[in-house]
Formats: C-alpha cells, sequence, structure tokens
C-alpha cells in the first residue's frame, strides 16, 4: 500500500493559523460595529428618553458580551502560534511588529477591558451618564484595537520605514512611515466599514426575523429601521472605500490584483472577469466570462488603460493559489453589491411607507444575516492569499518564516485545534443563535446584576438576607 504522505510543515503552519484567524475574525467583525451600535442606543435614549431605545440596547448587550469573549478568547490563541509555527518570522519582524501590537494592547485591551465590566453590568450602579461614557469608550477601544492590527497587517503587506539589517532582522526608521504605510488608510476604512456593514446586516435580520412574528414590535422595527438607514448609507460608501482600496493594492502588489482580476496577459480595454477558472500551469484564466474594458476602468479609471497580468511579472511573486484569490474576491463584490440592493430597497420601501410590511423584505434581510460575515471573510481570504508567497511582501517568504518543527507534530496541533475549535466556538454561534432567536420585549433585562457574586476565599453572607428580585434598590427608570 503506498504510504500516505503528509503536506509540508509550511503548508500545516499556513492553514493552522488560517483556522484560528478565520474564527478569530468573525467576532471582531461583528463586536466593531456592534459597539458603536450600542453607542448610538443609549445615546438616544438618554436624548429622548424613549425606553425603546433602552430595551433595544439592553436587547443586543447580551449578544456583545457572547460575542466580546469568544473574539478575545479565539485572539489568544493565535499570538502563541508566532512562537510555535513562525518563531524565524517573529525573530525577524519583532522590532516592528512587537511594539505594534504592544500598543493595541496598551491603548486597546487596557481601555476595553476598565470599562467592559462598567459597561455590562453598571447602568443601574454608576448611573446612565457615567454607563454611557463608559459604552464610547468600549466603542472607541474597539476601533484603537482595528487601527493597531490594521496597521501591522498593513505593514506587512506595504513594508515601508524600517531598515534591513545584516543578520535578516527588521528595524525600525521612522514609525510614521510604518505606522501609515501606503495601504493602511484604505485598508483601516475598508475594514472597519465592513465591520459597521456586517453588524447592520445581523441587527437587520433578526429585526425582520421579529418582523415577521409580529409587525408591530416596535423594538424590532426600531433596530430594522436602523440597520437599514445604515446599509442605505454604508453600502455605496464600501464601493468607493473599496474602488480606493484596489487602486492602491494595484499600485503596490500588482501580482496580487492580476490575482484577483484573473489576468495572465497584459492588455488594454481589460475585462472583468465575472467567472472562470485561473489556471496556473496554462497561464491563462479557463470558461472566463467577462465585461470588456471594465476592468481598466476601475482600475486605472480608463476605459482603455492598460491593466499588467501575471506573465508580465515573476513566477516567483505569484500568489500560490490563484482560483482562491480569484473567487474570494468575487464573494466578496457579490455580497457587497446585493448589501447595496438592500440598502436602495429600504430607500425605496420607507419611502412608500411600506417598510416594515413588506414580508418579501424582510426575508430577504434574514437570508443577508451571515453576509457581513461571509463577505469580510472572503475578504481576509482575499489579502493574505493574495500576499503569498511572501509573510513581509517582497521581502520575506512564507517558506523562510517556518519555525524548525516537523510536519507531524505541527498537523497534530492543527487536528486538535480543529476539534476545539468547532466544539467551542460552535456552540457559541449557536448560543447567539438562540439570543436572537428570543423577542426583545418591554424592560428588557440585559445581564444579570443584583445577584451575589462570590469571589476566591469571600462568602456573600451579607447580601444572602437581600431579596433577590431587586426589590432592595430602586429601579431604573427612563430618562424623562
Amino acid at each position: 500500500m503506498p504510504s500516505l504522505t503528509l503536506p509540508s510543515a509550511v503548508d500545516l503552519a499556513r492553514a493552522q493559523f488560517a483556522l484560528t484567524v478565520v474564527w478569530h475574525f468573525l467576532f471582531p467583525a461583528f463586536t466593531i460595529g456592534l459597539a458603536s451600535f450600542l453607542a448610538v442606543l443609549e445615546g438616544r435614549w438618554l436624548a429622548t428618553g424613549k425606553a425603546v431605545y433602552l430595551d433595544i440596547y439592553r436587547y443586543w448587550l447580551k449578544v456583545f458580551a457572547v460575542a466580546f469573549a469568544m473574539g478575545v478568547v479565539s485572539g489568544l490563541v493565535m499570538s502563541y502560534q508566532f512562537g510555535t509555527n513562525w518563531s524565524v518570522f517573529a525573530d525577524r519582524t519583532a522590532p516592528i511588529l512587537g511594539p505594534l501590537l504592544g500598543y493595541e494592547v496598551l491603548t486597546a485591551f487596557f481601555l476595553e477591558a476598565g470599562f467592559l465590566g462598567v459597561m455590562l453590568f453598571g447602568l443601574e450602579r454608576v448611573g446612565p451618564r457615567l454607563h454611557f461614557l463608559a459604552t464610547c469608550l468600549v466603542a472607541f477601544g474597539t476601533l484603537t484595537s482595528a487601527f493597531w492590527i490594521l496597521s501591522a497587517n498593513s505593514w506587512m503587506q506595504t513594508p515601508a520605514g524600517h531598515v534591513l539589517g545584516p543578520d535578516g532582522r527588521f528595524a525600525p526608521a521612522d514609525w510614521w512611515a510604518i505606522i501609515f504605510n501606503p495601504s493602511f488608510p484604505y485598508r483601516f476604512a475598508h475594514t472597519v466599514t465592513g465591520a459597521y456593514l456586517t453588524t447592520a446586516m445581523i441587527v437587520g435580520a433578526v429585526g425582520a426575523w421579529h418582523l415577521l412574528r409580529d409587525g408591530v414590535n416596535p423594538r424590532a422595527r426600531v433596530m430594522f429601521s436602523m440597520a437599514m438607514w445604515m446599509a442605505a448609507i454604508v453600502a455605496p460608501a464600501q464601493l468607493v472605500f473599496g474602488d480606493l482600496h484596489g487602486a492602491n493594492t494595484y499600485a503596490h502588489q500588482p501580482a496580487k490584483v492580476a490575482a484577483m482580476e484573473g489576468h495572465f496577459e497584459t492588455q488594454s480595454r481589460a475585462p472583468a472577469l465575472v467567472a472562470g477558472w485561473p489556471d496556473a500551469e496554462a497561464g491563462e484564466t479557463r470558461n472566463a466570462i467577462g465585461i470588456p474594458g471594465l476592468a481598466s476602468l476601475y482600475l486605472t479609471h480608463d476605459l482603455n488603460g492598460t491593466v499588467r497580468g501575471l506573465k508580465d511579472m515573476p513566477r516567483a511573486t505569484w500568489p500560490t493559489n490563484l482560483p482562491l484569490v480569484f473567487w474570494s474576491f468575487r464573494i466578496m463584490v457579490g455580497l457587497g453589491l446585493l448589501m447595496i440592493a438592500l440598502g436602495l430597497a429600504a430607500l425605496w420601501l420607507r419611502w412608500q411607507g411600506r417598510l416594515y410590511e413588506t414580508v418579501w423584505f424582510h426575508r430577504f434581510a434574514v437570508a443577508m444575516g451571515p453576509s457581513g460575515l461571509i463577505a469580510v471573510t472572503a475578504g481576509w481570504t482575499v489579502t493574505e492569499t493574495g500576499r503569498q508567497p511572501f509573510t513581509v511582501y517582497g521581502l520575506l517568504r512564507t517558506a523562510d518564516s517556518v519555525s524548525p518543527v516537523a510536519a507531524p507534530a505541527v498537523a497534530a496541533s492543527l487536528a486538535a485545534f480543529a476539534v476545539v475549535y468547532l466544539a467551542v466556538f460552535g456552540a457559541g454561534i449557536w448560543y447567539l443563535l438562540h439570543l436572537f432567536n428570543q423577542t426583545p420585549h418591554v424592560h428588557e433585562s440585559g445581564p444579570p446584576t443584583g445577584v451575589p457574586v462570590r469571589t476566591a476565599g469571600i462568602t456573600p453572607a451579607p447580601a444572602l438576607d437581600a431579596p433577590h428580585d431587586g426589590a432592595s434598590r430602586p429601579a431604573l427608570q427612563p430618562a424623562e
């Protein structure tokens, strides 16, 4: 019998990091937007005194608590992989990436951790306005975290502001150039906007789901309306940010763009391929279906512009999985266009006065619920697989970044991660769906408060005599 041949240690290490980062990215992509949504809800409650905003806030606060916790746990694992599977990469880039990730912890993570407890459990303890400040600081912390993480990742895509030492290590020469490297502004705007759209799609789907059950539920109406405003405004803006980001990528990573477009030949009036199958060995995209001139228009802003193909670049710089880059890009763009359609349809129905009564549109919104998560995952796949075969684009190859670990050891840890992640985060996602299915109602409870909490070595005996129904403290009333 032929012996079983494992993939190389490099491929297994890449697969393991891909598994963990995809699971992790689902949660920050949701919580970045959800934290800002919660801040808007609480601000509206304080400004208007309408209890419906507080009810919706408490409804989504429970969801935020679960999603945030899963994001933190899944993110911790990734940092260990730099040492176990990518020690050469970690050693050579540490002078650059170490401080950037350290700044993320010092500014964003500490800010989130410091005020998260107040946000989750402090509304009846610190007062509405101070609690609103805590919510805003947590929302700001999520954006600050995205700032530093995307700066670090963007430096790997478009490295700048560094010098390369004789030992092969990258050393900082200009921190301003490192942080605000050429692709960072576009990547930050595109990713954060994608996070807001992800939240809008989920909130809109939940609101639509409950409108299908009870079309007059005021909390479902408000959350659905706010989500559709976000889709109508942000989805077209994302198209603009995506165009700017694409032009920047074409300038700095032309091989990635050629793979995204499926172009092997350099040509003017280049078509935008709707479908096809890039074949690296044959040097062509098989069964291609395209729109003439469109790729030249959005890449060069000239219908007759010349677009470089892969054959005009060294073969060693081609992305290693052309079909994955090609189709991930189309999934992202296709879902983005559907989000724009959803937002425009919402505007039309709102103008017609039928936003809350149109059943087919509510079903469309429910179906679009996971679209944001799928789109950001596809976009991240384009970004990372399109950067291959480099970890630091053009300077450090992936094959030279891996730890000296045997393939069976990496395969064993990959299998363990797959099982644990599927069990733990599968259960977490199931619980989130359970929360989504709960009907938002008057006086939404939010995370539990008022129950004695036991810490190590402390018995909350004085609290045992207090009633657990909240009668021992005044009930929080909506603002007048």
